[in-house]
């Protein structure tokens, strides 16, 4: 049996999350999360001393993948996820560090249920395809 979607009045999931202000609130409480809680501890131990780089990269990535400017790809030119994360060890414990940070960190900054729900599943298959080990 299909299901039908509800529709949604936004154009792009961009939209639907707020823009550039609610993607900063999402990515600054994700990396947040990460250096605060336990749970996250090899997430936060691939990432290097600092935070700051990531956070501004991964505003500008999420800015254009969810369909609004395409920050990164202005600075760095195709994203090439899997290539960009090869030097980094991600296995499943990574994977599912990951997801899980930015699941609660959507929970945590308001984003739409329905939303939340669409991109968890899109940042599973991601984060899937970037396991190295």
């Amino acid at each position: 049996m299909q299901t039908i979607e509800e529709p949604t009045p936004h154009a792009t999931p961009f939209e639907w999350i707020g823009k550039e202000e609610r993607v900063r609130a999402l990515v600054d409480r994700f990396y947040d999360l990460m250096d605060l809680e336990p749970a996250y501890q090899a997430l936060r131990a691939a990432h290097g001393s600092t935070l700051d780089d990531a956070r501004n990269k991964l505003f500008w990535f999420l800015c254009g993948w969810l369909g609004g400017p395409d920050y990164f790809v202005e600075r760095f030119g195709h994203p090439r996820l899997r290539m960009r994360h090869m030097p980094f060890s991600i296995g499943i414990r990574e994977r599912d560090e990951w997801v899980a940070c930015m699941i609660q960190a959507m929970q945590e900054t308001d984003v739409p249920p329905a939303l939340q729900e669409k991109l968890a599943h899109s940042f599973m298959q991601t984060a899937d395809w970037m396991r190295n080990r």
